[in-house]
């Protein structure tokens, strides 16, 4: 009996040792898993800076080409000319970042991202004869962009190291908002005295997706806290869908609808166009149709792009839930 009882106990004492086991087994591998997953939601908070890459030649502005020009004293006689060019993604940006790392390793970001240009010169013309008097004009055209797009991005982490987490990521660029507003100011010379001529032209873009890629680290200062920083390149293409005339004005005063000697076709055709990929004798254009031009509706010219692509640093907070 005593050995049956004994049997007993010590199968009991197995069993539950046994059941220990596996239940601290299943703990470590859940322990593990979670580990291994480091699943968790976190957000981020960022400024940057841009310098601009891959320069191109500036579209034409109101006709002119993107020169600058410099004339001689009789207004006629060309004496330097050079190309102006760059890109128009030179410029400070502020984001917000909501991002999910399903893995250690994997995670995935979503950005907010508004952008503010920096003014670039389009066109320059100095001492240019343009009519009797004589006379002269000087002035310039600058353009400038701003922009609020989203930013879908996949993010590989490369492991933590002394609080420091290196990562890189690539994504698209998918503007939602945004337009290149071009200030043209102008001084017309001669001597009956002196004109300063302002207009204001704003061109709405055609939807379109650019690319991005980043490297960076982030450094824990706590167990949700980390400051981070990045160098990411971005590059795409905008080619214009429309262009007003919001502003002109002449010595201060409003004279977009009013004809005037330095811009007798005050109509709503010379303040609007519509942007197409080809002229045809069926479009609203002088060069193809001017028999039927309408005045009254906006002028049709081809479609023309700027470049957006540049380097920045990114430096801000991360929030780690």
């Amino acid at each position: 009996m005593k050995n049956k009882l004994f049997l007993l106990g010590f199968m009991a004492c197995t069993m539950t040792a046994v059941a220990q086991t596996q239940e601290t087994t299943v703990t470590t591998q859940t322990q593990e898993e979670k580990v291994e997953k480091n699943e968790s939601w976190y957000f981020k908070l960022g400024g940057s800076y841009f310098i601009q890459t891959a320069a191109t030649e500036f579209p034409i502005v109101s006709g002119q080409l993107p020169n600058t020009d410099v004339y001689a004293a009789d207004g006629t006689t060309l004496i330097s000319r050079e190309t102006n060019h760059g890109s128009f993604g030179e410029g400070f940006r502020s984001s917000l970042t909501a991002g999910y790392r399903f893995t250690t390793r994997l995670g995935v970001e979503l950005g907010v991202n508004y952008f503010s240009g920096e003014s670039k010169t389009m066109v320059q013309t100095t001492h240019r004869l343009v009519g009797a008097g004589p006379t002269f004009v000087d002035g310039n055209a600058k353009g400038k962009i701003k922009a609020l797009d989203l930013s879908p991005a996949l993010v590989l982490f490369l492991g933590e190291v002394h609080h420091f987490e290196p990562y890189t990521k690539v994504g698209v660029i998918v503007p939602i908002h945004g337009d290149l507003t071009i200030e043209t100011n102008r001084t017309y010379t001669n001597p009956a005295g002196t004109t300063h001529a302002y207009a204001k032209d704003v061109v709405k873009p055609e939807p379109t997706v650019g690319f991005m890629a980043a490297i960076g680290t982030s450094y824990k200062l706590g167990e949700h806290i980390s400051i981070f920083g990045e160098i990411e390149y971005r590059n795409f293409t905008v080619h214009g869908k429309s262009k007003e005339t919001e502003v002109y004005e002449e010595n201060g005063v409003d004279r977009l609808y009013t004809p005037t000697a330095f811009r007798p076709d005050a109509s709503y055709s010379a303040s609007h166009v519509n942007y197409v990929e080809q002229l045809t004798t069926s479009s609203n254009s002088k060069v193809t149709n001017a028999a039927n031009f309408d005045t009254g509706k906006a002028t049709d010219d081809i479609s023309s792009y700027v470049g957006i692509s540049g380097l920045g640093l990114t430096l801000g907070l991360k929030y780690t839930l």
